[in-house]
């Protein structure tokens, strides 16, 4: 029997992605809403709870407002919204955390798909706490440099116009204020005392990001330096299809350079460690629509179903 699928929302980035990564399945039956009645909150209501599993791909409030219409116990929802990600109730979907994650995905009927940013955060920091390898009031900062495509259709339609100004064609940081949505997620999921100093850039180029956390070795459980804390990665994430720690040194490769579209298109998360004895760098690589988006919402579908991990995903 064919699993009935709604996305409420369909018609923006991340919707129409999944739409496209269900192109092939024979296990999945999407329930189309008619064009005119996206809006209509009745029509939306019946095609919710007439799903086995319905995706939301909504602003905040909407995705709240969906959970509210929902009436049939069987209907699972996985929201790729910002409102659920710390609500008690929710799983976060983050599966190569932890087993527990993992089970809480699969036997769950409110999943929350991680924030693209809070993705490579947590790829990082998570399990550093978990293990007691950093300390949980560390004063720690990140940076974050994503393609266009992270700000949704309205950032797609000012970075693709004609008549675009040319502070566009240069990386340009924002979050100034120091309040960027995905810090909830990134202190909470990671058990840090305080919420991280962050500083994301978004730059002239569609998808795939990258996220640094530089750290000093000596506030580190034993003062580990690169390659033991590489070591230590490689264990942590030993066995997982979707996170790949890259060997030591692999960054040479590129010339010393990390690139933030090398991932677009692949739905894993690649994990570095550079730098030196003093100071290093912990960096994930991934593509803000794959991992970080819909490519991470399919997969916890997988587990939720099942099947196998990576249907309808490249890895």
């Amino acid at each position: 029997m064919k699993t009935k699928i709604f996305i409420d929302g369909s018609e923006g980035t991340t919707g129409l992605r999944i739409h496209e990564r269900f192109a092939g399945r024979d296990d999945i039956e999407l329930l189309p809403i008619d064009p005119e009645k996206r809006k209509d909150i009745e029509e939306r209501k019946r095609l919710i709870n007439q799903s086995d599993i319905t995706f939301l791909c909504l602003p905040d409030g909407a995705a709240r407002e969906a959970v509210t219409l929902t009436s049939n116990d069987h209907v699972k929802i996985i929201d790729t919204s910002t409102a659920h990600r710390t609500e008690a109730g929710w799983a976060y979907g983050f599966p190569e955390l932890s087993h527990k994650h993992r089970e809480n995905i699969k036997e769950g009927k409110r999943i929350a798909v991680p924030g693209c940013h809070a993705t490579g955060f947590i790829s990082l920091v998570y399990p550093l706490i978990a293990e007691k390898i950093l300390p949980e009031d560390y004063p720690i900062s990140a940076f974050s440099l994503t393609g266009y495509s992270g700000g949704g259709k309205k950032m797609i339609a000012e970075y693709e116009g004609k008549e675009r100004g040319a502070e566009y064609d240069a990386p340009r940081e924002y979050a100034l204020s120091q309040m960027h949505k995905h810090l909830k997620e990134m202190k909470e999921i990671t058990g840090l005392a305080r919420k991280p100093l962050f500083s994301p850039i978004v730059a002239d180029y569609y998808s795939g990001m990258v996220v640094s956390v530089p750290l000093y070795s000596e506030f580190l459980k034993d003062n580990r330096g690169p390659e033991a804390m590489r070591r230590f990665f490689a264990d942590f994430y030993e066995g997982q299809k979707f996170v790949k720690v890259m060997p030591f040194g692999a960054e040479e490769e590129q010339r010393g350079m990390m690139a933030g579209n090398d991932c677009s298109g692949w739905d894993g998360l690649r994990i570095f460690v550079t730098g030196n004895e003093e100071r290093q760098l912990l960096t994930a690589q991934f593509d803000n629509l794959g991992k970080g988006a819909s490519g991470a919402a399919i997969q916890c579908l997988n587990i939720m179903l099942g099947c196998e991990e990576d249907k309808g995903l490249n890895l």
